[in-house]
């Protein structure tokens, strides 16, 4: 990119994750069907499921899916948060919005037995993004002026006095299949109870949000939206 040729520095971050789900998928068991889009179509799509008791949970207009990964020092998971409606999504975010602590206080502890187990998450996809005016927009202004707060960071006065952020590019890429999750983001700088309860069904068909967390310390590591994962 030209705007990176021109760079006299880049600072550069880089996340990157792969997560084994702690119960596989049986890839033999992965067939086609319909997902909703939010414009009344439907596309067909791999759809994964298997037979064993999941994180499940009910709310009054959307479901919670957990799939935790294998464990290591640290327990990660992904969950996906289900509208009702087809075309609840938006609803759904905007809830999840202005609800503080909305994600912690859905987090899954037990399993259900599950009649219609169906998730669409076989998908591959990549996002990116130029995030200097978000960043503005929310008060961090300094390290885009020049003489700013970047200063300190270079040993030759003269250069530092003209030395600023230009622009912040940002890219995702994430891919989820039977075996778990591969992810990575980089950042470029310019108890159970067990009681008998009725079968569950869950069947991620239409779009919905999905988050990959460590679940001890409550950080978020990834969060997107499925809308078509017949796109890649």
């Amino acid at each position: 990119m030209e705007e990176i040729r021109e760079s006299k520095l880049i600072l550069a971050n880089a996340l990157y994750f792969k997560g084994a789900w702690s119960e596989k998928f049986n890839a033999k068991l992965t067939k086609d069907k319909d997902f909703h889009l939010l414009d009344g179509t439907s596309v067909k799509v791999p759809f994964m499921t298997n037979y064993k008791d999941q994180y499940v949970e009910e709310y009054d207009d959307f479901q919670v899916l957990r799939l935790p990964y294998v464990e290591d020092q640290r327990q990660f998971s992904m969950y996906i948060y289900l509208p009702d409606e087809k075309d609840g999504l938006a609803a759904l975010l905007e809830k999840i919005g202005y609800k503080p602590g909305f994600l912690d206080n859905h987090i899954l502890r037990h399993r259900v037995s599950m009649d219609d187990f169906r998730i669409s998450p076989k998908f591959k996809f990549s996002f990116g993004f130029e995030a200097s005016d978000v960043l503005k927009d929310m008060g961090l202004t300094s390290p885009f002026t020049r003489g700013g707060s970047l200063i300190e960071m270079i040993d030759s006065p003269s250069v530092a006095e003209n030395l600023y952020v230009s622009n912040i590019l940002h890219k995702t890429s994430i891919e989820v299949d039977e075996e778990g999750t591969e992810a990575a983001a980089v950042s470029v700088s310019n108890l159970v109870t067990m009681c008998w309860s009725p079968k569950s069904d869950f069947v991620a068909d239409h779009p919905f949000l999905f988050t990959v967390r460590e679940d001890e310390s409550g950080v978020i590591l990834f969060m997107g939206q499925v809308l078509d994962p017949s796109k890649h």
